[in-house]
């Protein structure tokens, strides 16, 4: 979601033509893109013309309407975009040219769908300074959008609490200077994390501390593994395999216990 930056809440007219050359090249077809668009708050019917310039058009149109924040809508549009794992060339390339754009315009992209001011006050908080700081109500408050999602669109559910526990351990990680894994996928990101979490130091419970973590990160590969076949992150295809609500829920009610957990612990350390 957008702060409220006045006049910069306008799309800049290059980030306009970034946006709708990657996001309409990656969608390529009219119905996902029309849904896409409208699911964001994007005023109006579909305009005509090809992917590209229905996406520039609808883009263009957020910022003649006084009525909509056009930067919470450009957020929202390209965010299951810029949250995929880079899985070819092309995601990467389209990621790295919308960044720049923004950049270019004193903006950025984060975590959940959040475009802030770059360099300038007031800056968005984003998920990681939430997490950084231990904003437990915060971090509920996303997964509260998660659960929100469940009956009308699981997948996105999904991706969004994958995106949550991404966020936390690359937060973790950045904050106590620990060496990246080679893959950034979260299942690698979860391992570097477990190793340097601070544990009852008790004997007596080593064994159960191990079995507990054998646990977590099966939920992390599960989550992932969730993500990456009917998560709304990869587009998610023509026929995307059916999940329940009920199937999905406890993916996000797994992905909320384990980032609650590593906040706790990560945050008491540093209380006492």
């Amino acid at each position: 979601m957008a702060e409220d930056f006045g006049m910069g809440r306008q799309i800049p007219n290059s980030v306009i033509g970034a946006t709708a050359s990657v996001i309409g090249q990656h969608y390529y077809r009219h119905s996902k893109l029309d849904t896409l668009f409208m699911e964001s708050g994007a005023p109006g019917e579909p305009p005509a013309g090809n992917c590209e310039s229905k996406c520039a058009s609808w883009l263009r149109r957020c910022n003649e309407d006084q009525g909509v924040d056009a930067l919470d809508v450009l957020g929202e549009v390209i965010q299951d975009f810029m949250e995929l794992e880079p899985y070819n060339g092309d995601v990467e390339k389209g990621q790295q040219r919308i960044r720049d754009a923004l950049a270019k315009n004193s903006l950025s992209y984060q975590t959940n769908g959040r475009i802030a001011l770059a360099g300038s006050a007031p800056v968005a908080v984003g998920l990681s300074d939430l997490l950084k700081r231990g904003d437990f109500a915060s971090v509920e408050r996303e997964f509260e959008r998660a659960y929100q999602q469940l009956v009308g669109d699981p997948h996105a559910a999904i991706t969004a609490a994958c995106a949550i526990i991404e966020a936390l351990c690359k937060t973790f990680i950045e904050t106590f200077a620990l060496e990246l894994p080679s893959k950034m996928t979260v299942v690698a990101l979860w391992r570097t994390v477990q190793v340097h979490l601070g544990l009852n130091p008790d004997a007596t419970l080593a064994e159960d501390q191990r079995k507990m973590l054998q646990g977590l990160a099966s939920v992390v590969d599960g989550v992932g593994a969730y993500r990456t076949h009917i998560g709304s992150a990869h587009g998610r295809g023509i026929a995307p395999p059916k999940i329940s609500v009920s199937e999905a829920r406890l993916a996000v009610t797994a992905a909320h216990t384990l980032v609650t957990f590593i906040m706790e612990i990560w945050h008491d350390t540093e209380r006492q």
